[in-house]
C-alpha cells in the first residue's frame, strides 16, 4: 500500500525539456502537495533558450515569482539554492515523501548513481535513495551511449524509477502541450498522484 503524499521535491536540470518541469509543478501544486523546488543554474539556461523564461537566480526571488503565479498557499512552495545546506532535503531526518528530477540532465544522473553530492539536487537524491523513499529521474537525451545506459541501470538496482521523457501518441496529441502532458501524467501515476492529463489506454476517447 503506497503511502499518501504530502511533501515532493522537484529538481529542474539543464537537461532539454523544461517544459516537462513546470508543467509538473503546476500539477504538483493545484494537487494541494508541499513541494521543495531545487533549480541548477543550466536549468536557468533552458529556461530561457526553451521557453524565452527568464527565471530569478536568487532562491528567494524565485520562490516569490512562483508562488505569485501559481497561487499557491502560504508555505506550501519553497524555493533553495545550490548550496543551501540548512534545506530540509539535505538530511534523511528531515526527507521529502518523494522526489524528481525533471528534467534530469546526463551530468546530474551519473553524479547521482555515484553518490557525488556536490550540490543540494545530488544530496537531496542521495538521501532518497538511502532513506528508501521514491526517486524519479526524468531524462530527455538521444541517443543514449553505453555510459549513460550503465548509470541508468545502476540507478534502477537501487530502485529509483527511470522515466525517459518519450510521449506516447495513442491519445492523438493535437498540440506540444499534450505530449507535455502525457509525460507528466506518467509522472504523476508514479508519485500516486490523481489526475485527468490525458485518456488512458482502453479509455473511451
Amino acid at each position: 500500500m503506497q503511502t499518501p503524499l504530502n511533501t515532493v521535491t522537484l529538481a529542474l536540470t539543464g537537461a532539454s525539456g523544461m517544459a516537462y518541469g513546470l508543467r509538473l509543478l503546476e500539477c504538483l501544486i493545484a494537487a494541494n502537495l508541499d513541494v521543495q523546488l531545487l533549480i541548477s543554474q543550466a536549468a536557468h539556461l533552458v529556461a530561457k533558450q526553451e521557453l524565452g523564461i527568464t527565471l530569478p537566480a536568487r532562491a528567494g526571488d524565485l520562490e516569490r515569482q512562483l508562488t505569485d503565479s501559481l497561487a499557491t498557499r502560504d508555505g506550501q512552495l519553497r524555493v533553495y539554492g545550490r548550496e543551501d545546506w540548512n534545506a530540509p532535503v539535505a538530511s534523511g531526518s528531515n526527507p521529502a515523501d518523494a522526489m524528481v528530477v525533471c528534467p534530469c540532465s546526463m551530468g546530474t544522473l551519473a553524479a547521482i548513481a555515484h553518490g557525488m553530492s556536490d550540490s543540494l539536487i545530488e544530496r537531496a537524491a542521495d538521501v532518497m535513495l538511502k532513506e528508501h523513499r521514491k526517486l524519479i529521474l526524468v531524462p530527455r537525451e538521444t541517443p543514449f551511449s553505453a555510459l549513460h545506459l550503465e548509470n541508468m541501470l545502476t540507478l534502477t538496482r537501487m530502485n529509483a524509477v527511470i522515466l525517459p521523457a518519450n510521449p506516447g501518441f495513442y491519445h492523438h496529441p493535437q498540440s506540444v502541450e499534450s505530449l507535455v502532458d502525457f509525460v507528466v501524467a506518467r509522472i504523476l501515476d508514479q508519485l500516486g498522484v490523481a489526475h485527468a492529463l490525458f485518456t488512458r489506454w482502453g479509455d473511451a476517447a
